[in-house]
């Protein structure tokens, strides 16, 4: 049964338990409802369902049982008012976008936006007319700066993607929140085990859940978690365009938020760990982690995250040469973009995630040519150290 609305649980038993309906048999793990439509008791029931007048599932492009659980369980999570699934980080963010902008509309956003999400605001919305204003990350003057008369979406993550930049919340909140405009956060990086944006004054969370909440690699998919007036027209976008998470993807991130908590605090400890150790490397210039004292906003992060998270990345000095050496002397380390798995990737940031922007929007963002990204998963800090040293000492 659902959890009682009145009982106020602690985010690990909403996190094992938040969502969980039983059928008539009484299954103790959670059914996976693997089909396309819903069958109605009556013509009458069938047009109820269909205007809404009645609650129920009617098709699977927008209603399905293990959907709604998913959703729910990481609404809780979130302190957020109500969630919608979507098949992809990126769809969720397009949901957003279509929920609540039209032509002639302004976003205000993060310069260290995740690569797709600057080609999909400075691109593919900018043919629709909307228009987006790129800003320093953490320089809370450039946001009030940027505003127009239309501005109607604040969009930042944070930390970014790959430079672990740290973004103050309450601050861009407050300046969105004056001017009349949302505030949407990704929540990627750290999901709502390390930091909490809403509870910070953000309106709205997106989330890729292909990353942290399935955790292993295995399905994609994304959320949109916020204000019930937020969502509510998210979900209408999503019930007519169709970027639907599909059920059994649903499942997989559903059980793969019950270990969470668990993962994220043992991948922090363990990105700490190399973060440190990467920083008493010769041949490395520069390291990039929210909790090393040496990041420019540690004591914001460690103000609004609970720690570093699980993401690093690291300036390696000889440029693209010597950092393709360090990818290409890997043994252990998986060389793919994707993160959050219990697998630790690396990745040249330059030639895949932010491959597709152009060099001058590169520069600005701070993506230079020696850069690496690794996302700790769960193997031995030491063989990761020994499988870096391999490349990072010839």
């Amino acid at each position: 049964m659902n959890l009682p609305d009145e009982l106020d649980f602690r985010p690990d038993t909403l996190a094992v338990r938040a969502g969980t309906e039983r059928t008539q048999f009484g299954e103790h793990g959670e059914a996976m409802y693997l089909t396309s439509s819903f069958v109605f008791e009556s013509a009458a029931q069938a047009a109820a369902r269909f205007s809404g007048a009645e609650e129920g599932y009617v098709y699977a492009r927008f209603s399905n049982p293990t959907v709604s659980a998913m959703q729910t369980r990481l609404a809780a999570l979130e302190g957020a008012e109500a969630c919608v699934a979507t098949a992809s980080g990126m769809s969720a963010i397009l949901s957003l976008a279509m929920a609540t902008l039209q032509a002639g509309d302004h976003i205000v956003a993060s310069n260290g936006l995740f690569g797709a999400t600057q080609q999909l605001f400075g691109g593919i919305l900018a043919k629709f007319g909307i228009e987006t204003s790129f800003v320093p990350a953490t320089d809370l003057d450039a946001y009030r700066d940027a505003l127009r008369p239309r501005t109607k979406l604040f969009f930042i993550e944070t930390p970014s993607n790959p430079l672990t930049e740290v973004v103050d919340i309450a601050g861009v909140a407050a300046i969105a929140h004056e001017a009349g405009a949302l505030l949407a956060v990704d929540n990627c990086f750290c999901t709502p085990v390390l930091q909490r944006p809403l509870v910070l004054g953000a309106d709205v969370v997106v989330h890729s859940a292909t990353k942290y909440l399935d955790g292993q690699g295995r399905v994609l998919g994304g959320a949109v978690a916020g204000r019930k007036v937020v969502t509510d027209e998210v979900f209408k976008f999503l019930r007519t365009a169709g970027p639907t998470l599909s059920p059994f993807n649903a499942w997989v991130i559903l059980k793969g938020l019950e270990t969470l908590r668990i993962r994220m605090e043992a991948q922090s400890a363990a990105a700490l760990e190399l973060a440190r150790w990467l920083e008493a490397q010769s041949s490395v210039a520069r390291v990039y982690y929210p909790g090393l004292a040496s990041h420019p906003q540690h004591a914001l992060a460690m103000r609004q995250q609970k720690s570093g998270g699980a993401i690093l990345s690291f300036d390696v000095e000889g440029g693209r040469e010597a950092a393709w050496r360090v990818v290409d002397s890997c043994r252990l380390l998986s060389i793919t973009a994707n993160l959050g798995d219990t697998k630790t990737t690396i990745t040249h940031p330059a030639t895949t995630t932010h491959g597709r922007i152009s060099a001058e929007a590169r520069a600005a963002a701070g993506i230079g040519e020696g850069l690496l990204r690794i996302a700790v998963g769960l193997e031995d800090v030491a063989d990761l150290k020994a499988d870096l040293a391999r490349g990072l000492q010839h």
